[in-house]
């Protein structure tokens, strides 16, 4: 039996992987996000797992005092924070949601969503978006091999 191996599914794999990597390492050092709760205007500081084209994927830290939790089918407003002070402003739609245990037992629910791309200031997240598939395909790394000189 042959067993045929294909080079541009796997080369995709590797991508998206690379992708999804990547997007944690920005998430987690250069981008800070905010759900805001239009209802009572509370602002929660979120995780920011994995983003595409469709949608975004973030947690919060479950708290037990706190009943109120994003139902399926809700939408939300996400600020997206380029700088201290600017953002771009998302509408998002809950599609499902899972709790999960993280480090030192700590409980998170992650959300899985979906982006209304109905909203003028999606243009600017979908460039943004395209900008992390094309850095995904395109990047290398910096093993140190070659110094910078400073005069």
């Amino acid at each position: 039996m042959v067993k045929i191996f294909d080079f541009q599914k796997k080369r995709e794999e590797v991508i998206e992987e690379k992708r999804q990597g990547l997007e944690r390492i920005m998430f987690k050092n250069v981008l800070g996000a905010y759900a805001v709760i239009e209802e009572n205007g509370d602002i929660y500081p979120i995780t920011l797992n994995d983003i595409s084209q469709d949608g975004v994927s973030f947690e919060v830290p479950y708290n037990e005092k706190v009943e109120e939790k994003f139902s399926d089918g809700a939408e939300i407003k996400l600020r997206m924070y380029f700088s201290k002070h600017s953002f771009i402003p998302i509408i998002i739609k809950i599609r499902h949601s899972t709790e999960i245990l993280g480090f030192n037992r700590a409980k998170f629910i992650r959300y899985g969503c979906e982006f209304d791309k109905s909203l003028t200031s999606f243009k600017a997240m979908q460039s943004f978006i395209d900008f992390l598939y094309q850095f995904a395909e395109f990047s290398t790394h910096d093993h140190g091999e070659n110094k910078a000189f400073f005069i």
